[in-house]
């Protein structure tokens, strides 16, 4: 109220000037916190506000795949609990595949907790995939366990990126888990070196500054022109970043 009152009374040239210093003033400490918060690998607490500065290379974990990256502005957050939402064969899992296999092209170690023991080493290994930096946790469908795992590697620290592959685990049992639980894994992943990802049917959970990747059933991939005559090459996966921040 008083601050009003005494910009009431000034010329409205004077109210103008003063409410941009202030302006300005309050985009310099909010530059200085942000730079002070990255230093100490704090800042999940972040919001995406215009201005807000990108992080630097050292903190995302590119994903191998070109157009992806590009709309993650590099990759995915380190220090973050990030998620790939999409049903059966929508590529999902092959996405954080791909994933893990660009982080272990950079040498870093990785860890997949395989809920429902669907990796296929063989494959992966085939695409290029240095199995030596992974570490595979497989279970038998027991989400509950798996959570846990991935709690317990996430806490032992010094992996570049670590998957918990829930994507044939109905979306139903999932739901019944708090919000809670996924802050208490956030929590555990905030202000260190590791991202963390989820592969899930649906949207699940992500952290402050994680990101949800969706991707919808996969268009057909088709060689030639005439209708009987074509080639089936695959399929086409299209994911979108439809997230970043809560």
């Amino acid at each position: 109220m008083a601050y009003q009152q005494v910009t009431d009374a000034l010329d409205p040239s004077w109210a103008q000037a003063y409410t941009r210093v202030e302006g300005e003033q309050k985009a310099k400490m909010r530059a200085a916190l942000e730079s002070l918060l990255r230093a100490r690998k704090l800042d999940v607490t972040l919001t995406s506000a215009p201005g807000a500065l990108a992080p630097p290379p050292e903190r995302l974990a590119p994903t191998g795949t070109p157009g992806l990256d590009a709309a993650l502005g590099g990759g995915l957050r380190r220090g973050h609990l990030s998620e790939v939402a999409g049903p059966v064969s929508s590529g999902a899992t092959t996405m954080a595949v791909a994933a893990m296999t660009a982080a272990a092209d950079r040498g870093e170690a990785v860890a997949l907790v395989d809920t429902s023991d669907t990796f296929d080493p063989a494959s992966a290994a085939a695409s290029g995939f240095d199995l030596a930096r992974l570490l595979w946790v497989r279970d038998t469908g027991d989400a509950h366990r798996a959570l846990k795992a991935f709690s317990l590697i996430l806490q032992a620290g010094g992996f570049g990126l670590v998957v918990l592959d829930l994507a044939d685990v109905a979306a139903a049992a999932l739901r019944r888990y708090p919000y809670t639980t996924w802050m208490r894994v956030a929590r555990i992943v905030e202000g260190t070196d590791t991202a963390a990802l989820l592969v899930v049917r649906e949207r699940l959970a992500r952290s402050a500054g994680g990101v949800t990747i969706t991707v919808d059933a996969p268009a057909a991939r088709w060689h030639g022109e005439a209708h009987r005559a074509r080639v089936f090459q695959g399929v086409l996966a299209a994911p979108r970043v439809i997230g970043g921040r809560r």
